[in-house]
């Protein structure tokens, strides 16, 4: 059996929660591979062909709820869900429920009902009565339609008559209930068909016109009920005793018996966990969701699906009571790998006992909003669970996690920016406090316009670019956005989402930032009329991916806008390129280029003026960009390789002249789009700049770690050093290289560079 209790299972990385559950026997050697390459990701091809029109595929992140004890028999329960906190809330009630015996859940024999409408009816009681006295041959008909369905047992079992009343024009209405055991498929096609194939026998016997066919969504013939008893002691909180946590729950169960709108809300909370189930098994949540509610107002008032009441002894007893037909076979389980993985998790193939795990898991998730809402209030738990996604996004370490996460809780400002803020502070020593408080300047309250600067990726070329070699550069989506927002007393930028350190490439930090923009104010004529400019970063920072270019641009543009000059774009990149300057001391003209106009360019630095020829390449190129998690300065790895040139020219200058070939083919490689012989360069290329020592033990990790999960080539990108690498791969295979780089803890961006016949960046 398996062990649904898997302690601190949330400290632990995606990998290492991969391995402790392979290592627990729960996931297969080959369903350990799918999950940690990726391979399980369903293509856009194979998306094509379950539903129409398609264009992507969306992602939604699955996690297991833990704890579970139902009927005896421990569950890990497969969860598709957004919201991080229903599936720790879920997991927590669990526990407590565990520690009280567990759930039990018993369902129903699971029968679905299809309708028949029947029109026109000159006597509705003869009718009635001729078409019971058919009911074996309409079964008989029903259930030729699907014989080996029949042979598993299941198939069309019995037949019902109703009279709903007058239509408007066509007489009583008849509806037909032929009710179907449908085994352990959905059975939504199955029980459609069959309404199909007995519409003229039913015409025959009543002597009226069927008119609609089809099956009912209110599945009141496969209802399940779940049950859970708890002492008060195991209710208790720190700040609450178990009856008061107990009597509490009770309160809030009685609000929503009372009262529509919380009625709603409250059943809502028991649908996340239930629809999470759902669509990790491959059931049509939308149809649970709709019988629930439906069931929910059968008495003529909307009620909450639980209830919550105190036995004779002084335990909480919980119980809810709904429908639930689902399935475990059918074109949707079987065609998406995903959810064979998350049976083969569940352990269970039984439609029955999914529909009993699916309960308890509502109730479960019932008792943790009740607990919360009637005890410390739901908010901080939310809270928290967010702080802790945001720590890890932003880098905390793990002797750091704890703190940047009650700071940021503490703060009531959960922002990645902010916990890196937290995160510098606790590194120098320092106890983060409001000097840190910066208020970040976002898209809803500024209309930050075309004021942008791109992000770029070096192809092919970086460092020999700088000798008067060739390189190739692409711009990324990812920009800096840029606003004048007001006067200020001298020209200075606000920089949102990075650390305190303004400038975010050079120690000097804050003087830096203000040398750039008094040198921009300066060279447009502005000098004397000061601006506060606030900047939006979409690229991260220190990572080569030529942020310093992009800022300059972005802000540059900002003013020019302000102020109503003309100002054209290759003015706008030669000042981006004396900014660079004072950043990089010396730069090679390709990142300003790429910046300012956006472009996939090939690049050759000149005194008698830069070669800038426009690249077309006739497909769009997938391309995974993977971030260390290092920093790196552009400047120390262009003054080590100068410092290495200097003292052996003549072996440098033999290695810059190789990347020169090796970009020389691949702009061939790129015109005819090749992707595998790109690919080829692009390996060789960084095995160069390994030569040339700019490389890290960081990015040759996670660049292997590409090529092994399928990348066609792979390389650092920008300085090196630290920052960040590039991959390209068919666009079968991108996905699987970009989710293996994410399951092993990088940052990654997924994009591709596409051209619109002239080299332009395409929309």
């Amino acid at each position: 059996m398996k062990d649904s209790r898997i302690p601190r299972f949330y400290q632990l990385s995606v990998e290492e929660r991969l391995r402790e559950l392979r290592d627990r026997g729960i996931l297969t050697p080959e369903n350990y591979e799918s999950l940690s390459t990726g391979s399980y990701i369903l293509t856009a091809m194979k998306a094509d062909r379950l539903t129409e029109n398609v264009v992507g595929v969306f992602s939604m992140p699955m996690g297991l709820g833990l704890n579970f004890d139902i009927n005896g028999r421990d569950h890990l329960i497969p969860m598709v869900v957004e919201e991080p906190s229903i599936i720790a809330a879920v997991s927590s009630a669990a526990l407590l429920v565990r520690k009280a015996g567990g759930f039990t859940s018993i369902a129903d024999e699971p029968l679905i009902i299809g309708q028949v409408q029947i029109l026109d009816v000159a006597d509705a009681d003869a009718a009635a009565e001729r078409i019971l006295a058919g009911s074996s041959r309409i079964l008989q008909v029903a259930n030729a339609t699907h014989p080996n369905m029949v042979a598993r047992g299941g198939g069309a079992v019995d037949l019902e008559v109703h009279r709903r009343g007058q239509t408007a024009s066509h007489g009583e209405l008849l509806v037909v209930h032929l009710i179907v055991d449908s085994k352990d498929a959905m059975g939504a096609n199955l029980v459609n068909t069959m309404c199909e194939a007995i519409g003229p026998v039913l015409e025959e016997l009543s002597g009226g016109r069927v008119f609609l066919r089809i099956l009912s969504n209110l599945t009141d013939r496969a209802m399940v009920r779940a049950r859970c008893v708890l002492p008060p002691e195991v209710l208790g909180t720190e700040h609450f005793s178990g009856e008061a946590v107990r009597d509490g729950i009770v309160l809030a169960g009685e609000f929503a018996e009372l009262d529509v709108y919380r009625a709603t809300t409250h059943n809502k909370g028991i649908m996340n966990g239930i629809d999470a189930v759902a669509i990790a098994t491959g059931n049509d949540w939308r149809a649970v969701e709709a019988a629930a509610h439906a069931f929910a107002a059968t008495t003529g008032a909307y009620r909450p699906l639980t209830r919550w009441s105190t036995d004779d002894d002084g335990n909480l007893v919980g119980e809810i009571e709904l429908p639930l037909k689902v399935g475990t076979v059918g074109g949707q389980v079987e065609s998406n790998p995903v959810i064979r993985i998350a049976y083969d998790i569940l352990g269970t193939r039984s439609a029955r006992e999914l529909a009993e795990i699916m309960a308890a898991v509502g109730l479960a998730q019932n008792l943790a909003a009740l607990k919360a809402l009637s005890t410390e209030g739901i908010q901080p738990g939310h809270m928290r669970l967010h702080a802790r996604s945001v720590a890890v996004a932003a880098g905390a370490s793990e002797e750091q996690f704890e703190d940047v996460v009650d700071w940021l809780v503490a703060s009531g400002d959960i922002k990645v920016w902010k916990a890196q803020k937290i995160i510098e502070a606790l590194k120098g020593g320092a106890t983060p406090t409001g000097t840190i408080d910066i208020m970040p300047l976002g898209p809803a309250s500024v209309d930050l316009g075309q004021n942008v600067g791109y992000g770029k990726i070096i192809l092919l070329g970086e460092h020999s670019v700088v000798y008067g070699r060739h390189a190739i550069a692409a711009p990324l989506s990812l920009v800096i956005r840029a606003d004048v927002t007001g006067p200020a007393h001298t020209s200075e930028l606000t920089i949102t989402g990075w650390d305190s350190d303004p400038a975010a490439h050079n120690p000097a930090g804050a003087q830096l930032a203000e040398r750039v923009a008094k040198l921009i104010a300066q060279r447009l004529g502005v000098g004397d009329l000061p601006v506060h400019v606030d900047v939006v970063p979409e690229l991260p920072r220190a990572s080569g991916l030529g942020a310093s270019a992009a800022l300059a641009v972005a802000v540059i543009r900002a003013i020019v806008h302000h102020f109503g000059l003309s100002v054209s774009d290759e003015a706008i990149s030669q000042l981006a390129f004396e900014c660079e300057g004072l950043v990089h001391g010396t730069p090679s003209g390709i990142d300003n280029t790429v910046a300012t106009f956006g472009r996939m360019i090939l690049f050759r630095r000149s005194d008698a003026g830069n070669e800038i020829r426009d690249i077309s390449t006739p497909v769009s190129i997938p391309v995974v960009v993977g971030l260390t998690g290092v920093r790196s300065l552009t400047a120390d790895t262009v003054g080590r390789v100068h410092a290495g040139w200097q003292k052996n020219p003549q072996h440098y200058e033999a290695i810059f002249d190789e990347i020169d070939g090796l970009v020389m083919t691949g702009l061939d490689a790129l015109t005819r789009g090749d992707l595998s012989a790109l690919g080829e360069v692009m390996n060789l290329n960084h095995g160069l700049l390994n030569a040339l020592q700019v490389s890290s033990p960081e990015l040759e990790a996670v660049i292997d770690l590409a090529r092994r999960s399928g990348a066609l080539g792979a390389k650092l990108t920008g300085g090196g050093g630290g920052g960040a690498m590039i991959a390209i791969a068919e666009p079968d295979r991108i996905h699987s290289v970009a989710n293996t780089l994410d399951v092993a803890g990088y940052q990654t961006y997924l994009t591709e560079i596409r051209t619109n016949g002239n080299g332009k960046l395409a929309p």
